[in-house]
């Protein structure tokens, strides 16, 4: 069986394609009584024939009549009927037509290959007053590593000292530049800037986001996907249909070339190489727009989801609070509340103190200095600024120090919440929301008319008046919060049974849902094991992303079965004009091979798309 191992298709193609011309080129100058033209061709039928023929054997005892059997049936009657010629032209065309999708492939997966050529092989480490290379095997997580201007991060890390910036638009699919400083996070693969950065390893390279981001697209390309196991079903009656046609036109003309002719023409090469290459074209495609497709078989799947189930917090929210809300206490002016937490809150590590400052900013308001500050675990902080004592605080802080609730703040109040206090009297209530994200409301607006989605829903685990708060403001009705992870896969499997679902979401508590959902999205800043379950994961957290995903899927979709089904139909034109005595095997052949060229082609549009893939 060893020596019946099938060699590369394009060997087999080369030669073939050399074994045919030589035999032409013989019987042109032996002339048509000599057979030694014939020579070259029985070379072809034992290194590329014998070995098909086996694969093929095994899978009839196997029961699996798939649409590769009219080209064992094509080969096998071309020799019995001594059309060496024919059968050789056969395996020309099968070979070939796979060397072509090889070639379509590695084409598609540029983007796949461009990336990993990236990957550095080495980074610096500095000993004494001398920078060493070091391998990436060798380097440990805690190991303090330099990176020069222009370089590619290494590994995953945080700078621990200089500033500067870094491009990331491996991740993003756009060229965005963004700063980085002490305390930043670096993501291999990235591409430094101008200065110097000194980062602290913080996984190893195996473990790295990069590494990560290889793992899931080299797994996108081995997995098998539905579309090509839809290929098999239409061949599983396409092929007994020839054999069906080619039989009758061997016993209506009583010639098995006939039936040869039939069977050669019918060869759905179409149906095995274009689906595949479609698919590959939509990774490939996906990839370049920041999009890593871990389940090919999400392609076919996303234009088929009539529910779209969303998560709140990261998805359709930017995932940070912003200061929306300064209700001042009489005497307060809006102005000095600002002023007075900014100055404060420039000092501290709390989420909500960028939200003050970026308020602050954007009201083009200065914060004055701070002559002293202390941030006490779970007390808030206290400062003097301008000779007065400024507390920020929050309601529960209040209570366990046995402090009054001002009146007007007793009330339960949505979003999160600081209060201001000047020397010890209540002055200003800071409210905070994570606000939608800009684009949340035109994105599910035109889900129903452009995606047929007829079912909106918010799961989130977050308070329900948050939760109602941002599904109004994006216009969706159904909301379900406080939900722990089981109960979001409950919900989540309850509508998938009612019909197609996508969900998108981006935390820990969403990677059960994910995977119960038709389709799982993950974006690009959710935890690994999110973007594990996800069948796709969005890395620039955007919706515009999800929309282009979807137009990705239906586009792939639409040219695949175009190019299979296109394929079969002029392959079943062209059985009918074989039965009816018009067209020989040798010409059936060359027929075939124009049609497998065509179907392929059309499938590699699929990587190269016209216009934007956005409707919104």
């Amino acid at each position: 069986m060893r020596l019946l191992k099938r060699p590369p298709d394009a060997v087999i193609a080369a030669v073939a394609l050399t074994a045919i011309a030589v035999s032409l080129a013989l019987r042109y100058a032996l002339g048509q009584a000599a057979h030694w033209y014939d020579l070259p061709l029985y070379a072809v039928l034992v290194i590329g024939g014998l070995p098909l023929l086996v694969d093929l054997a095994k899978k009839l005892v196997a029961r699996d009549f798939g649409s590769d059997l009219l080209a064992g049936v094509s080969i096998v009657s071309a020799a019995l009927l001594g059309e060496y010629l024919v059968a050789c032209i056969v395996i020309l065309m099968l070979s070939g037509g796979e060397a072509l999708e090889q070639f379509a492939t590695r084409r598609a997966s540029s983007t796949l290959e461009a990336l990993a050529r990236r990957m550095p092989s080495i980074a610096h480490r500095r000993e004494g007053g001398a920078l060493v290379d070091v391998a990436l095997d060798e380097i440990r997580v805690g190991q303090p590593l330099v990176i020069l201007p222009h370089e590619l991060a290494p590994v995953d890390g945080i700078i621990t000292d200089g500033q500067g910036w870094m491009d990331e638009s491996y991740l993003s699919g756009e060229p965005y530049k963004m700063p980085k400083v002490r305390g930043s996070e670096v993501l291999s693969g990235a591409i430094n800037g101008d200065t110097a950065l000194i980062i602290e390893a913080t996984r190893l390279p195996v473990d790295s986001r990069y590494a990560r981001i290889m793992h899931v697209m080299q797994e996108a390309q081995v997995r098998r996907p539905q579309l090509r196991r839809l290929g098999d079903m239409l061949g599983a009656w396409y092929t007994p249909l020839a054999l069906v046609i080619a039989s009758l036109g061997w016993i209506i003309s009583g010639s098995a070339h006939r039936f040869l002719a039939v069977v050669v023409i019918a060869t759905p090469c179409p149906l095995l190489l274009a689906i595949p290459v479609a698919v590959i074209g939509a990774i490939s495609l996906s990839a370049r727009r920041g999009i890593i497709v871990k389940n090919p078989v999400m392609l076919e799947r996303i234009d088929t989801c009539r529910s779209a189930i969303f998560d709140k917090t990261g998805t359709l929210t930017y995932g940070q609070p912003t200061l929306t809300d300064i209700i001042c206490a009489d005497g307060t002016a809006h102005s000095d509340a600002l002023r007075l937490a900014a100055s404060v809150e420039q000092y501290s590590k709390h989420p909500l103190a960028g939200a003050v400052l970026a308020k602050a900013r954007s009201e083009a308001i200065t914060p004055v200095a701070v002559l002293q500050i202390a941030e006490r675990p779970g007390q808030g902080l206290t400062a003097v600024v301008d000779g007065h004592t400024i507390e920020i605080t929050g309601r529960e802080a209040l209570v366990r120090g046995g402090r009054r609730t001002p009146v007007d703040l007793s009330t339960n109040a949505t979003g999160l919440e600081s209060l201001l206090f000047i020397d010890g009297e209540y002055a200003a209530s800071l409210r905070f929301r994570d606000e939608p994200r800009a684009e949340s409301h035109s994105f599910v607006r035109h889900l129903t008319p452009r995606h047929r989605i007829d079912h909106l829903m918010v799961l989130s685990g977050d308070r329900e008046p948050e939760v109602r708060y941002l599904a109004s403001r994006v216009g969706i009705t159904e909301v379900h919060s406080g939900k722990s992870p089981e109960e979001k896969v409950a919900i989540v499997e309850a509508q998938t049974k009612l019909s197609p679902t996508l969900f998108v979401g981006d935390g820990i508590n969403d990677a059960p849902a994910m995977q119960v959902a038709t389709v799982g999205l993950a974006f690009g800043q959710a935890n690994e094991i999110t973007s594990e379950a996800a069948d796709a994961v969005i890395l620039e957290p955007m919706l515009v992303k999800v929309d282009e995903l979807m137009h990705i899927g239906r586009r792939m979709h639409v040219i695949a079965l175009q190019s299979a089904l296109g394929g079969m139909g002029l392959s079943t034109i062209g059985m009918f004009v074989a039965v009816a005595g018009y067209l020989p095997p040798i010409a059936g052949a060359v027929s075939q091979e124009i049609i497998d060229v065509l179907a392929v082609l059309n499938a590699v549009r699929v990587a190269f798309p016209v216009g934007r893939l956005s409707d919104y």
